[in-house]
């Protein structure tokens, strides 16, 4: 396991909002089909705000990865 785990973390909890919301995208259309369009606009809005966020985050994961320095070992004897 690396000293840091951050860059790791953060594409992990990239990957589960991303799936959190395809997930989430497929029981709004299961519901709209069966008939509850007022649920299914809800989630709808929800998701929305979702994906206007995913660039955003992207960005910022990105940069915050590309600032990342591993920290230097120190030596015991030192």
């Amino acid at each position: 396991m690396p000293d840091d785990p951050t860059p790791a973390l953060l594409e992990r909890f990239n990957q589960n909002i991303t799936a959190l919301g395809c997930a989430i995208d497929e029981i709004g259309i299961w519901i709209a089909k069966s008939g509850s369009a007022d649920v299914s606009g809800r989630i709808t809005d929800h998701l929305k705000v979702l994906e206007g966020n995913t660039d955003a985050i992207a960005q910022l994961m990105a940069d915050l990865i590309a600032r990342w320095t591993p920290e230097e070992e120190i030596d015991p004897e030192d």
